[in-house]
């Protein structure tokens, strides 16, 4: 070629030897009768992009699973890349997605749960019981925790659940469900009677300025209120630090409380959901709220029915104020509870935890400063106003305030949610309110808050359960879950299935918690275990994980390898 001359090779004409023309475009088709389907199904529902989990669930319910053709028409539908659906479809452990590789699911699937609970209570070989029994016409799987500890082993086939579950009633749950008979339902308390005896008067204070916000974040300063989801973080400090980003600002509740051992949230939830809602409307007055997103884990389909008709009620009324209160369903992760990957799940994504700062008080959902509360720390707030700081602060024990709701689970003859006395020990909840240990158990250890809160022998029972009374030792209160172990528990095997349930529920968005608790968990395979080289490992993962999940998980572990080292040897 001549120096300055620039020549272009001219493409070929099709069919004369050059390329041949694209006669498709590129990727996935899309079905034509998927997106029929899809369309009909969604009907008249938004296709705004943080409501993808929600569509999923609705195809999911109506078809059993996620199937590749619609997957792709749900893609299109909402205007989105198919990879961004199947990321999603794929992160949450509740959603069935089947590609053209699989082979169609069994119309029925039995989840056995797994959690620390339900293997005490014999989950694992009932669940080789039924999966004998129903061979390959009713697929049997692995559940991870249901929210029902205080009646394992648990059971779930679709919205139905067998508690204290034996070969009978869930095979009486599986013809239930053959029929298509009605599940169970909560009916809702009467918003009447509940306004009668005093409901919502401190939400109407508040609205009209008889009330202020700063004389109610006053009073949770002076009652000591803490946020009651793990992190115990004080309550007032919260709604400051959310006051003091200039709005537009939202609200999320976190209904999804997923450690094992935890049922208290959906006690209240159920037992008094009003009074619930009343304290999540006067908080969302408080800073403001644009509107409301309640995320409430998919186990619980009763809880949602009820929570669903109160909503109804209180619009009604017009007791929202005009602000959209959004009941949002989780998809089964862990990883949720953690708020900013609840935030995310919110908005239709996976449930990946975002680098902090900036925290979600200041910059959350949907990019807002978002206001984030579980269940029972709004439960709690309508009785501190109207009872004042004095009421909150009564009772406690050995130098605690107050009170504690705990949910006990295991060897305990009364298993259950108990309100008591803020800073009773293991001991004391055993035998006042657990009924005692179960006749031929005899008390060995306990975990003060659930999996994330390490273990303690029955020697350490008589130390204060609070805030702030057991991070010496290595452990503490969280949700105040508490899992009695007795001596007829395995302590490898209770250290291979906290370990298995951070493993699975792991997001994967860190190498120090997506492989350390692989890596960990099969060194606790072994007859004996290698200490140095797990605590190595534990200290790895505690340093540079990026959420609780990966910094919490080897607590469990290094608690045994402490107080139980000859079980493991």
């Amino acid at each position: 070629m001549a120096a300055g001359k620039m020549t272009f090779a001219v493409p070929k004409a099709p069919g004369k030897g050059g390329r041949k023309a694209r006669y498709q475009k590129k990727g996935r088709q899309v079905d034509p009768k998927a997106t029929r389907e899809i369309s009909a199904l969604l009907g008249d529902r938004s296709r705004q992009k943080d409501l993808l989990i929600e569509h999923l669930h609705l195809i999911q319910d109506t078809y059993g699973y996620l199937s590749a053709s619609h997957l792709t028409a749900l893609a299109e539908e909402m205007r989105m890349a198919l990879a961004e659906v199947y990321e999603v479809a794929t992160f949450y452990h509740n959603f069935d997605v089947v590609t053209e590789r699989d082979a169609v699911p069994a119309a029925l699937t039995i989840k056995v749960c797994d959690s620390l609970s339900c293997e005490m209570a014999g989950s694992e070989k009932l669940k080789q019981d039924l999966a004998a029994k129903y061979g390959a016409n009713i697929r049997v799987t692995h559940g991870a925790c249901m929210g029902r500890c205080e009646c394992a082993p648990v059971v779930r086939l679709k919205d139905r659940y067998a508690e204290n579950a034996t070969l009978t009633n869930v095979d009486e749950m599986v013809e239930a469900a053959k029929l298509d008979d009605p599940l169970p339902e909560l009916h809702a308390p009467s918003l009447n009677a509940y306004q009668k005896d005093g409901g919502f008067k401190v939400l109407a204070s508040l609205r009209t300025g008889e009330l202020t916000a700063e004389a109610i974040i006053e009073t949770l300063s002076d009652s000591g209120h803490r946020g009651l989801g793990g992190a115990g973080f004080p309550h007032a400090l919260k709604l400051n630090s959310v006051l003091s980003v200039p709005g537009p600002r939202l609200m999320a509740v976190n209904a999804d409380e997923s450690e094992p051992g935890t049922f208290k949230d959906r006690h209240f939830m159920n037992s008094n959901p009003l009074q619930f809602l009343e304290g999540m409307l006067i908080a969302a007055e408080i800073v403001d709220a644009k509107a409301i997103y309640i995320f409430l884990r998919d186990e619980y389909p009763e809880t949602a029915q009820l929570l669903t008709a109160c909503i109804m009620d209180i619009e009604g009324a017009g007791l929202d104020g005009g602000r959209p209160i959004h009941l949002r369903r989780g998809a089964g992760s862990y990883i949720c509870g953690e708020e900013s990957a609840m935030l995310e799940s919110i908005e239709g994504k996976r449930g990946l935890p975002r680098h902090k700062p900036p925290f979600p008080a200041h910059v959350g959902l949907f990019g807002q400063p978002t206001l984030i509360n579980n269940v029972e720390t709004l439960y709690w707030l309508p009785d501190i106003i109207n009872k004042g700081a004095d009421w909150f602060k009564e009772g406690g024990r050995h130098g605690g305030t107050g009170f504690r709701t705990f949910s006990l689970s295991g060897h305990v003859n009364k298993p259950g949610v108990y309100i008591t006395p803020a800073g009773i020990t293991a001991q004391e909840l055993i035998v006042e309110f657990g009924g005692g240990m179960k006749d031929g158990h005899q008390f060995r250890a306990y975990l003060p808050g659930g999996a994330s809160g390490g273990i303690l022998p029955a020697s350490m029972a008589d130390i204060p359960m609070d805030f702030g009374t057991l991070e010496k030792y290595d452990c503490f209160i969280g949700s105040a879950a508490v899992i009695v172990l007795s001596d007829q528990d395995d302590m490898k095997m209770v250290g291979r299935n906290l370990m298995h349930f951070f493993e699975d529920e792991s997001c994967g968005q860190c190498t120090p918690c997506r492989a350390g608790t692989e890596k960990a968990l099969k060194l606790m395979e072994a007859d004996s275990w290698d200490e140095d080289l797990l605590i190595e490992l534990s200290d790895c993962m505690r340093d540079a994980s990026i959420c609780g999940l990966g910094q919490a998980a080897p607590n469990g572990l290094l608690s045994i390898l402490k107080h139980f080292p000859e079980d493991v040897k």
